[in-house]
């Protein structure tokens, strides 16, 4: 197992081999919420609007799990990064107040969250998730069997 902190060359983030240690899992729900990937999604959005976006995530940065959670909630990515731009760093509250203010009332979280924690397990994802699995020379693993325990896995939440 490479140490944590060590970059993972054919991992998720094989761009650059940068990986950001400090971002939330993806199985973290949002305090106000409930909604799990959220915090992930506003941490990077963060590190997006100070520039310090590996270019290994910039690949992705809107799309995968942070454009399915902006589908479900029927909102644009960029809305939820103009929330972010608009707050002030420390002050949560004021944030999850502007979330609320353009998320749907009914944010439908237990059918989110289910969702979220089975991509990878449908027949087409299995295939895209042996594949990646591969890549990063994990393909032994039995015990990531979503994109978000392959996330956990680069990341070095699974050991």
């Amino acid at each position: 197992m490479t140490h944590p902190s060590a970059p993972r060359p054919n991992g998720f983030s094989e761009a650059t081999g940068e990986i950001c240690y400090d971002l939330p899992s993806s199985y973290i729900p949002h305090p106000a919420t409930g909604l799990l990937h959220l915090p992930r999604f506003l941490g990077k959005i963060r590190k997006h609007l100070k520039g310090e976006l590996p270019k290994s995530y910039q690949r992705n940065f809107c799309k995968g799990f942070d454009r399915f959670l902006c589908l479900h909630l029927g909102v644009d990515p960029e809305q939820v990064i103009a929330c972010v731009r608009e707050t002030d760093a420390d002050d949560d509250a004021a944030l999850d107040a502007r979330l609320k203010a353009i998320f749907p009332p009914d944010l439908r979280v237990h059918v989110w969250n289910r969702e979220l924690v089975q991509k990878g397990m449908s027949e087409m994802g299995r295939e895209a998730l042996n594949e990646a699995k591969r890549k990063m020379g994990a393909q032994d693993r039995a015990d990531i069997i979503s994109f978000a325990d392959m996330i956990d896995f680069d990341e070095g939440r699974i050991s």
